[in-house]
């Protein structure tokens, strides 16, 4: 279906999703107009079932406006309806592998983002004074306080649904230091994940590292001194909108270097095990997740929502291709992930 543009978008400059979305629309030279969310403009727009960032204003089944969330499958939509400059790969492998990296991304990286920025007292500190102002700069100091401290106080109470905890505080912080490493591997070999052009998955990326790398005090200051070619990357991706690409700028996957597969292990080493034990617990209806990651406890309550990515992207993997299936489990297998796949 074609989408009349410019399309609409609430967000906030702290939101990682509205940040991959933002500069994606930038590199596929899609118009649009950004809503500042708590805005007067805000106000007036409908209200998702799940009020998640961002929000997309589209046409739903009936034609009417409708709020529609979630990064990835907005991004196949767009695909659908605007033509060029795609992010996703041509080659259905690539494809699902681009897939499985942009879920570890939007559900793995995520974690460290949320614990680093809720779980420091010093990252804590800057989000709760800094975050409402992106909302309200025109209020006095004794206005903001409460919002601040509200804010603050939320957020911090929510760090146990994404898993952030004494127990798993370590392995988190683990899992964000060999991710740095394993990209950086990767951009040394090639400008994006999988060539010279950007797929899905590195808007993902750079989603999280928005807030990871450019924001918050602790993660930023380990990533520019440990790898600074990736804090560089993370500010070019912003706006990609002048770089012209063509369709051989896609590596191919017989051609893949060894450092995406390094990637993919840390996909395997961290993400695959949280992935299996939360769909375990979610099929058992209990209210705890208890597994071993890398080698140390976990426990957080179940995601639901997690549940239904581990689904879809067993869906996806099932659809391939018997050349493009092979080529994918081959690519998989001794990295963790073929795990997933079983």
């Amino acid at each position: 279906m074609t989408l009349a543009t410019p399309l609409r978008m609430m967000g906030a400059p702290g939101s990682p999703y509205s940040r991959k979305m933002r500069s994606l629309l930038r590199y596929r030279r899609i118009p649009y107009v950004f809503i500042l969310q708590n805005s007067r403009e805000a106000e007036k727009l409908p209200r998702a079932k799940v009020p998640l960032l961002p929000t997309f204003y589209l046409p739903g089944d009936q034609g009417e406006i409708a709020p529609v969330t979630d990064s990835t499958p907005l991004i196949r939509r767009f695909e659908q309806a605007f033509e060029g400059r795609s992010v996703i790969p041509p080659d259905p492998a690539l494809a699902f592998l681009d897939e499985l990296l942009e879920d570890y991304a939007d559900e793995w990286l995520t974690k460290c983002m949320f614990h680093y920025r809720w779980y420091h007292e010093a990252d804590a500190t800057k989000a709760r004074r800094v975050l409402p102002h992106w909302a309200m700069t025109d209020v006095s100091d004794e206005q903001i306080g409460p919002v601040q401290k509200r804010i603050g106080d939320r957020q911090i109470g929510r760090l146990g649904v994404v898993g952030s905890n004494d127990v798993t505080a370590e392995v988190i912080e683990e899992s964000y230091v060999r991710f740095l490493s394993a990209f950086d591997a990767q951009l040394q070999n090639s400008r994006f994940l999988f060539g010279q052009r950007p797929a899905s998955s590195d808007f993902a990326f750079m989603g999280q590292l928005t807030c990871l790398a450019l924001f918050d005090p602790t993660p930023s200051a380990l990533t520019a001194e440990r790898v600074p070619r990736v804090y560089g990357w993370t500010e070019i991706m912003e706006d990609l909108s002048g770089m012209e690409v063509g369709a051989d700028d896609w590596t191919s996957a017989s051609a893949l270097p060894d450092s995406l597969r390094g990637l993919l292990g840390e996909v395997g080493r961290f993400h695959a095990p949280f992935l299996l034990a939360n769909a375990e617990a979610l099929a058992r209806g209990t209210d705890r997740v208890e597994t071993e990651i890398a080698g140390r406890p976990w426990i957080q309550k179940p995601f639901p929502y997690q549940g239904k990515c581990l689904a879809w992207l067993r869906d996806s993997h099932a659809k391939l291709g018997l050349d493009a299936r092979a080529a994918v489990d081959g690519l998989l297998e001794g990295t963790g992930c073929e795990a997933l796949f079983r």
